[in-house]
């Protein structure tokens, strides 16, 4: 299968024809350079007949660059026009029929896809960036792995380890599903319209077992959210709504857990909070 990538001419040529002005409020930056999808793609690793899952494809720039492996596309697309638009643009362009299948929803209330995708592979809007990959995280256990594109800042967070300035509930609860890393740096100027942030890749691979049941899972996020809320206090008197209504008993809480009472969140790691809501 030959498949040929959109230019920055046709990109705008598409958006001209479909009456789409990217918008701020979808965070929609469009990918007019072949070589950065590529770039991501290869980051990817994405293998011929591997089903991958993109949110938010747009007018099709990274999901070409994922059909021309070989691999088949389910591609999430909250905007109606674009997600009209994408097969007959997939078709002009060399892809197979029944290569893609285009999901017309809002990415954070998805909760079936079709084909069981195991890679991820996205351009994330800004704006929902941490939720949508969570959700995809949570929802889909049959994605083993995956690369996205997100701002530099949210990036550096999710591939943060305990003690970093950066880290926070975002690295966190990245955490409970697997290992995240940053896997390549993109120029601001391969995007239409230009942001005014820059931009990361983040590649992750999810653990081999779940690391706890979803009873535990819901238990220690609403942990980390305690302890990150008020990340200046140290754990006793941050987590004392959520463990007992009192330092005294949020100490008593975390001493069965091993924890240091006078710690502050940034410190743990995903297991100590996980043995924090055990601990519970």
């Amino acid at each position: 299968m030959t498949v040929s990538l959109l230019g920055a001419a046709e990109i705008r040529r598409l958006a001209a024809e479909l009456d789409v002005t990217p918008t701020k409020k979808l965070g929609q930056n469009f990918v007019v350079d072949a070589n950065t999808v590529r770039k991501i793609v290869t980051a990817a690793r994405v293998q011929p007949d591997e089903r991958v899952v993109e949110i938010g494809p747009g007018l099709g720039s990274l999901t070409l660059a994922i059909l021309e492996t070989g691999a088949s596309v389910t591609a999430v697309e909250i905007d109606h026009r674009l997600a009209a638009r994408l097969p007959e643009t997939a078709r002009e362009r060399g892809v197979l029929e029944g290569a893609l299948t285009v999901v017309d929803a809002d990415a954070l209330r998805v909760t079936e896809l079709p084909g069981d995708p195991t890679v991820l592979v996205a351009n994330l809007p800004y704006n929902v960036s941490v939720p949508v990959l969570l959700h995809f995280l949570e929802t889909f256990d049959t994605i083993r792995r995956g690369v996205v594109m997100v701002q530099a800042e949210v990036a550096e967070r999710l591939a943060a380890g305990p003690g970093s300035k950066v880290y926070g509930s975002p690295s966190v609860k990245a955490a409970w599903y697997g290992s995240f890393a940053l896997a390549g740096t993109v120029s601001r100027q391969v995007f239409w319209p230009v942001p005014n942030v820059d931009s990361l890749l983040v590649g992750f691979h999810r653990d081999e077992q779940p690391r706890g049941t979803e009873e535990e899972r819901r238990a220690t996020f609403e942990i980390i959210d305690a302890a990150f809320g008020q990340r200046r206090k140290m754990l006793r008197q941050a987590l004392s709504n959520v463990l007992g209504g009192s330092a005294a008993a949020a100490s008593e809480v975390l001493e069965r857990a091993g924890v240091d009472p006078t710690a502050r969140g940034e410190a743990l790691t995903v297991e100590d909070y996980l043995r924090i809501a055990r601990a519970r």
